[in-house]
């Protein structure tokens, strides 16, 4: 069977609840395309109002973080409990930003991701390499450790359902896209890891997106590619022309 597209659009730390609401109703006729699962990742504040807003429409609405304990004393966080009470399907976990200035690591990711599973959210993992590991040709070997350490202790079934997104960090919010041969080499070397830590059938369901300056112009190229099966977007998913990156195939 084919795997389904699926393009998210990670809003980071842009829109306003009212804002929120306004974009939506702007994008909804935009994204419509039964071809591809289309997500907003919203900040947390907006969540609810997002949700409202795309209720009967295609899109559905992803935090961008969450905490991997349930309750408790943890200022600021968001419990999982609380997105699924809202109705989030999706978060992203991981993010390269999270990593470089809200110290996360590979190992609290990994907990993130189990937490994730509990509650029956979709996690959509983030790797990807900086501009001196590309140079330095150990690109394939850093984002094997992230995948490997990120699915201690994932089913496989669970692993099946998840979303993995390759984001060069050197290409996020650079205007510089990876090649469409360097994406999906990375691509197809995931989808590569997940086999041997599962299976080849596993690793055949399991989406894996690209992110990183992802266009309408290079949309159609890059989710073409056999290992490539939509993208996580930046700075575009918050203007209309998103919807030409969700209907890349019309």
């Amino acid at each position: 069977m084919a795997r389904k597209k699926i393009i998210a659009g990670n809003w980071k730390m842009n829109m306003t609840p009212s804002q929120a609401v306004e974009l939506i109703n702007t994008l909804k006729p935009l994204v419509v395309n039964e071809d591809v699962d289309v997500v907003f990742c919203v900040p947390a504040i907006d969540i609810i109002p997002a949700i409202e807003a795309a209720k009967g429409t295609n899109i559905v609405i992803g935090a961008e973080n969450m905490y991997f304990e349930e309750k408790g004393a943890f200022t600021g966080e968001i419990s999982p409990e609380m997105l699924t009470d809202a109705g989030v399907k999706y978060v992203i976990i991981g993010h390269s930003e999270r990593r470089e200035y809200f110290a996360e690591t590979d190992e609290t990711v990994n907990k993130k991701v189990l937490k994730a599973f509990e509650h029956g959210i979709t996690p959509i993992i983030c790797c990807g390499e900086t501009l001196t590991q590309r140079e330095q040709g150990v690109t394939i070997d850093f984002i094997r450790q992230q995948i490997k350490i990120a699915f201690l202790n994932v089913t496989a079934s669970q692993a099946a359902s998840a979303v993995i997104a390759y984001e060069p960090i050197w290409a996020i919010g650079t205007g510089k896209v990876a090649t469409t041969k360097q994406a999906q080499e990375v691509c197809k070397a995931i989808r590569d890891c997940i086999a041997e830590i599962y299976d080849a059938e596993t690793a055949e369901a399991i989406r894996i997106q690209y992110g990183g300056s992802v266009s309408a112009s290079s949309a159609p190229e890059l989710f073409a590619q056999p290992d490539i099966d939509g993208g996580l977007v930046g700075g575009a998913s918050l203007k209309p022309d998103f919807g030409k990156i969700v209907c890349y195939n019309k």
